[in-house]
């Protein structure tokens, strides 16, 4: 029998595979079989929306066409029979035209690195293909799915915005007041920071969205979809078989035939698991279009849905029932719709059935726990007839009697209406607002007797507290019979503590959080319910205090806003000079098409092989021995790598290449398979054995290194003044400590590399995602015993690094490049997120200790810092980031009497690297949470002791460098001012005084950022501009483009220097073939150094030509450049930049280590919920002194972007290991970067009008990094809202400061009778899940 062919549309094309496999996702399928490249790969798991392409079916029994969005990467490709999958490729390109999309987000300067535009680009498509005129409400929900690490948002927001419907209305109709009624903080605030800064970008240029001119459903799947007889169709390779039956008989038959396989419709749950967890089904039953599968029922007594409608068709379906019918009955559907809005991102929910939710029954599965609590029943199907069963906490035990039959399928979910005096809740807490797994969820629902508050059902299940959805049945029945009030709540709890139980060392750790949520939930719920009581009798039952109510509201959230002020353009300056104007993003119109192309976008060479690493499992072992026999053995495998391949090129510097006979931390690299394709190789690697004998000691964290006296070299030390002879003058003397958590730097392009030898005198070339071409020349040529001209290193563009690409991207390139080297073939590596996240390190975790002293009015005469990071198992950039550190940690303020001391610690951890901002995040925490701690002992606030410490006007830092702090001054007072702090602060304090449950916070941060390498060699460029006959110019540098536009501000340089048109200037990439012995790109200085070389090279190309300009001073660029031609002129000059004066003598302690300042200030305001440990950041203010702007769209976009990184850094960004150095947090699912959701609502940014000229590229200033401590004002409003909930409660002291600030810690700071009731584990009963590294 011949195998069915597979038929569905991609861009409009026909696709037919005879021989399809049914393992083959979307992804690859459209990357490698169709070369269409713009659909990126980012995390493999539907958790970032790089991937996100748009699906079409048709429904030949309603007629309609449905498109969503889905993740690419989850999307096997046999479930797409009589689809039409359309890709960014299929909307627009630059060829013929672009869609109004591609080009607003171009324009509106929304994209960096481009990595993640692909997938927001298709995101917006598919919402505007359903809503062409959308809601901000729709617009943010549709994002809600999409990633990015390098924009902050807040400009893709901007883009977007312009297709909404105008109304002037936010759309948030907050406590049920329309914002155009509320006056004050009403429409004409949101309206006059809604004109997106019209000097940014036109709106009157961008196209308009014209549906017409979209693609249209091909008819063939039409008319395939309405006359073809349904038939069950049947694909299948060696290993797996893919059944998709089209009836519902068919599908009862399938599952009767195969009852161990399980029915997938949306993949979103068996996917992962086969991905992560290496689960394997020989046979999948995938039902496709069964109209019984699709059921909408509703009846007087609930609501019948099929098992196969995804989660965004019940959250549309409920959406709508809950506005038609009376709110008492519908008590279960609101609480659902309230969980549906926040589970996932739009993709999943539009990939993911009901029916998948229900029985995967995930122990943190949202829905679950209120489905049953709303006593909803399963009606089953098999062979043996029809069955209804309850959908209860014994079915989502899969008690065997409660469960599903293996041959039986659930056809439809029967969802009963509420009755009156029935209160159905739903709840949950996670790491991030929207898009994240719950902490702990629950549904919970009561049932009164008729006209009294007297219990007659009660009903409470939890979800992520234990194995399964777990229930409080004997707490209920217990609390059965008992009034409504105080007393009933109290016992409630401790019944509810009693029954639910988590052990201290249970799987994923935040064990005394959960415990205190599960009652915090209640509690809630108690006050829910007096509040519906209240509405349903007012006379019975008293309203609820104003302070109390505050539990109920949901964080503060209205529509994003923002305004910018940046510097207007000298009115004198020639209207074609482009610096100083906010010049579009030189590839925004590739990265929104797809066109730009990342490493892993290059096309296959012939006979290319894949590698992959084969990493340790220990974190301190000796290797035993390794077994390669049972790898090699398998198909398509060419070769195994090892250290003893290597020889004596093992290896480079510190930094060792494969373990030789010892590991010394989990994920170093052990050998690398080669194989004919990715999938042989990462089977192949699963298959090599390493026998471990672990060592010891092992160590972990800071404190441990401490204890070991385990360091890299000696400490270093900076000291002024005379510090113990000022403790003894001080009125006061503090001691504290903080413990800074690490950060992944989550670029969105993973590791990637592609090494080709060129077949001759051993030249090889190199191409890869890195911000250090030469570094990988060295060791790419040590390793291959080469000269290093026979090396070549090219990078077009990389997709984000913000540090994370040097050192672990070198050593994996001298790998993969002696394995090319070795076969003579290409060989292509590409990590997956996991194994990135697991190998390459991140942002060193940093423990700060202080003693401070201070007088009464909040002046530091004296401080003693000690300063460790975590440097990890080898050195790095460790000791230069501690030394980075100790040079910054002064930040604004001028401390008389200062000694500072650091140590980099060696641990049994992935080394650490460098990560934007390089040490002075942490460094400059240490010091402000050392000024709010004074603030607090003196009874000032914190603004008021940071200003008196303040640097004022020109004087010596730590280290005896001379600047002048008066822009600093002037950024702070600008900052005050603009954020109206003295009035919000009085806001703040009234809001505190009438709420008990949400309390806000504001903190004002200043910023003294230094900016320089240390050291001269590494502040020298080069540049090479050639001048064409025709008039046109290309330029190479030795700048990496990373996302931050350097490309777009070197040709802004050569437009100005030689008058010539940007159009007619180009820039290829970056190569060690045209600029050799190049710096690492880094540090804020890319465009800085490498722009004063371009300037060189055209200054010098002007002065040669300069006697043919000045004889034909009206000529055109061709008329010049074809006269020096004719006269043997050269058009092509090298520029050269030598570096700035940079030093620092560590013995003396002093020196001129930094060229310049970055100085600014942001006030940030907080509302937290002290009941959860929620967080919403409500406004944030930011003035930064930038010198000149070169491009202002393209630096306010730097600042945003880091600005959101450190807030992610200080609030919800937390790495998870085991206290045997595992790595658990992998991926998107486990770490949570900030999303749309986390952004503040409101956004005001200004720069400083042009400071004083400087001896930088046009007095501009480098802002790529500084940004990111300004992050930590969030951090410090959070620590505000917190000390006025303690104070509140009676609660004196400090409470020891930590980062990142996340709900588990707000939560518990917030301490209250909740917190005071759950057991607590005696530290050293037990091994915890997890451990602070």
């Amino acid at each position: 029998m011949d195998p069915p062919q597979l038929l569905f549309y991609v861009n409009g094309q026909k696709v037919v595979e005879n021989n399809v496999d049914p393992e083959m996702m979307l992804l690859p399928y459209l990357r490698k079989n169709l070369r269409l490249t713009g659909t990126k790969y980012g995390c493999g798991g539907g958790g970032c929306g790089a991937c996100t392409v748009m699906i079409s079916r048709y429904n030949p029994s309603t007629k309609s066409i449905r498109h969503h969005p889905v993740n690419a990467c989850l999307t096997p490709i046999c479930s797409l029979y009589g689809t039409a999958v359309t890709t960014v490729e299929g909307i627009g390109n630059t060829r013929t035209r672009l869609h109004p999309v591609q080009e607003r987000i171009a324009k509106c300067h929304s994209t960096q690195c481009g990595f993640c535009t692909p997938g927001m680009v298709m995101s917006m498509y598919a919402l505007l293909r359903n809503h062409p005129e959308p809601s901000l409400d729709q617009l943010t929900d549709a994002l809600g799915g999409n990633l990015c690490r390098c924009t902050g948002y807040r400009p893709i927001i901007d883009a977007c915005k312009t297709f909404c419907r105008a109304s002037g209305c936010c759309e948030s109709k907050e406590n049920g007041v329309c914002c155009l009624d509320q006056g004050i903080n009403g429409s004409a605030e949101f309206q006059e920071g809604d004109e997106t800064s019209p000097e940014l970008f036109s709106e009157k240029e961008f196209q308009p969205l014209d549906p017409t001119q979209e693609l249209i459903f091909p008819p063939e799947l039409m008319r395939i979809a309405e006359k073809q007889p349904p038939k069950t169709r049947v694909f299948y390779s060696n290993r797996m078989t893919w059944i998709s039956p089209v009836t519902l008989e068919e599908l009862v038959e399938a599952k009767f035939k195969y009852p161990g396989a399980p029915i997938v419709m949306g993949y979103t749950s068996v996917g992962p698991e086969v991905k992560f967890k290496g689960v394997f089904h020989p046979i999948i039953i995938s039902p496709d279009r069964i109209e019984e599968l699709s059921i909408i029922n509703q009846t007087g007594d609930g609501l019948t849905l099929g098992a196969g409608l995804s989660l965004d068709q019940v959250k549309d379906i409920l959406t709508d029932v809950v506005q038609k019918l009376p709110e008492e009955t519908t008590q279960t559907y609101r609480a659902l719709l309230k969980h549906l809005r926040t589970l996932a991102g739009s993709q999943i929910r539009n990939m993911a059935s009901l029916g998948g939710h229900i029985v995967s029954r995930h122990l943190d599965s949202d829905l679950n726990p209120l489905l049953a609590v709303g006593n909803c029943t399963l009606n089953l199907l098999s062979k043996d007839g029809k069955r209804q069963i309850p959908l209860s906490e014994q079915f989502l035990r899969k008690c065997p009697d409660s469960d599903l039959k293996p041959q039986e399928v659930l056809v439809s979910v029967n969802i009963p209406c509420s009755r009156k005096w029935e209160f159905v809740s739903a709840f949950r807490q996670a790491q991030r607002q929207q898009n994240a797994l719950a902490i702990v969820n629950s549904g919970m629902r009561v049932l009164f007797r008729e006209g009294g508050g007297v219990i007659k059902e009660l009903s409470i299940l939890y979800g992520g507290v234990g194995p399964t959805t777990i229930g409080a049945k004997n707490s209920c029945q217990k609390l059965i019979g008992r009034p409504w009030n105080e007393e009933m709540l109290d016992t409630a709890c401790r019944l509810v503590l009693d029954e639910v139980t988590l052990a201290g060392s249970a799987p994923g750790g935040k064990v005394e959080f959960k415990r205190t949520l599960i009652i915090s939930f209640l509690f809630k719920f108690y006050l829910e319910v007096l509040q519906g009581l209240k509405r349903e009798d007012p006379g019975h039952y008293p309203s609820l205090t104003n302070n109390y109510e505050s539990a109920l509201e949901d964080l503060h959230s209205k529509h994003h806003w923002r305004t910018l002020t940046h510097q207007n353009v000298d009115s004198m300056q020639l209207p074609q000079d482009p610096i100083g104007r906010p010049i579009m993003h030189l590839s925004g119109i590739k990265h929104a098409t797809g066109e730009a192309i990342y490493c892993d976008d290059m096309p296959a060479v012939d006979r290319e092989l894949f590698l992959t690493f084969v990493t340790s499992s220990r974190a301190h072992a000796k290797i035993v021995s390794i077994d390669l026999s049972e790898a090699l053995s398998l198909p398509g495998v060419v070769d195994i790598i090892t250290a003893d391949h290597l020889q004596d090129a093992t290896t480079f510097g510190t930094e060792t290449l494969l373990a030789t006979d010892k590991v010394h931390c989990v994920g170093q690299l052990v050998c690398a398979v080669i194989a004919d394709s990715e999938t042989r190789a990462k089977q192949a690697a699963k298959h090599v054995k390493v026998v471990y004998r672990d060592l010891e000691p092992l160590i972990l964290t800071i404190e441990e290194a401490i204890q070991h006296k385990s360091f890299f070299e000696s400490e270093r030390k900076l000291e002024c003044g005379n510090v113990d002879e000022a403790f003894k003058i001080a009125d006061q003397i503090l001691e504290g400590e903080i413990h800074i958590g690490g950060q992944e730097h989550f670029y969105m392009e993973t590791q990637s590399m592609l090494v080709v030898p060129k077949g001759e005198d051993g030249e090889i070339d190199i191409y890869v995602s890195t911000q250090f071409p030469k570094h990988i020349q060295d060791i790419v040529a040590a390793t291959l015993k080469l000269s290093v001209n026979k090396v070549m290193c090219h990078v077009r563009r990389v997709g984000g690094a913000f540090g994370g690409k040097v050192g672990k991207t070198s050593i994996m390139a001298a790998i993969t490049a002696f394995a090319a080297s070795k076969h003579g073939r290409a060989v292509r590596c590409t990590l997956e997120r996991g194994e990135d996240m697991l190998i390459t390190g991140g942002r060193h975790p940093y423990l700060g200790k202080y003693k401070v002293g201070f007088m009464r009015d909040g002046r530091i005469v004296a401080l003693d810092v000690e300063h460790y990071c975590n440097g990890g198992s080898s050195l790095d950039e460790s000791l230069w980031v501690i030394e980075m550190g100790l040079l910054k940690m002064d930040n604004a303020y001028k401390f008389p009497n200062l000694r500072c001391r650091g140590w980099a610690c060696r641990t049994n951890l992935p080394s650490h690297t460098a990560l934007r901002g390089f040490g002075f995040p942490q460094a400059g925490l240490v010091t402000e949470a050392c000024v709010t701690e004074v603030a607090i002992r003196c009874g000032l606030s914190p603004e008021q002791v940071r200003t008196i410490n303040m640097y004022k006007q020109i004087d010596n830092t730590h280290y005896k460098q001379e600047f002048s702090a008066k822009t600093l001054f002037e950024c702070w007072r600008e900052c005050m001012a603009k954020c109206s702090y003295s009035e919000r602060k009085t806001a703040v304090g009234k809001f505190n005084a009438e709420n008990s449950w949400k309390k806000r916070g504001m903190a004002v941060i200043p910023l003294k950022f230094p900016v320089g390498v240390g050291s001269v060699a590494m502040g020298q460029a080069a540049a090479l501009v050639h001048i064409y006959l025709d008039g046109s110019a290309l330029v190479s540098h030795g700048g990496i483009e990373m996302g931050q536009g350097v490309h777009t501000k070197m040709i802004q340089v050569v437009s100005r220097e030689l008058k010539m048109p940007m159009s007619s200037v180009h820039l290829r990439g970056t190569s060690t073939e045209t600029v050799p012995n190049t710096n690492a790109s880094g540090g804020s200085v890319v465009a800085d150094l490498n722009g004063l070389a371009v300037k060189d090279a055209c200054q010098t190309l002007l002065k040669r030509l300069e006697p043919i300009i000045s004889k034909n001073p009206q000529g055109t660029w061709k008329d010049w450049a074809q006269t020096a031609f004719d006269q043997s002129v050269s058009l092509s000059a090298v520029g050269y930049f030598r570096g700035y004066e940079s030093n620092i003598n560590w013995e003396k302690g002093e020196g001129h280590p930094f060229e310049y300042f970055v100085y600014g200030a942001a006030c940030s305001e907080v509302e937290i919920d002290c009941l959860t440990g929620d967080h919403k950041n409500i406004r944030t203010d930011i003035v930064m002194d930038v010198g000149h702007s070169i491009n202002p769209a393209l630096d306010i976009g730097q600042v945003e972007g880091a600005f959101i990184q450190g807030m992610g850094l200080y609030t919800i960004e937390e790495l998870s290991y085991s206290p045997q150095g595992i790595l658990y947090s992998r991926g998107p699912n486990q770490y949570k970067i900030p999303a749309i959701c986390d952004i503040p609502t409101e956004m005001h940014i200004s720069f400083l009008p042009p400071s004083e000229h400087s001896n930088t590229l046009y007095s501009s200033k480098g802002l790529g990094e500084s940004g990111v401590f300004l992050g930590c004002s969030v951090f410090f409003a959070i620590h505000d809202a917190v000390r006025a909930a303690r104070q509140e409660r009676g609660i004196s002291g400090p409470w020891k400061l930590t980062s990142p600030l996340t709900p588990e810690k707000i939560r518990m700071a917030c301490e209250d009778k909740f917190t005071k009731m759950i057991p607590r584990d005696e530290p050293g009963s037990y091994v915890p899940w997890n451990i602070p590294v």
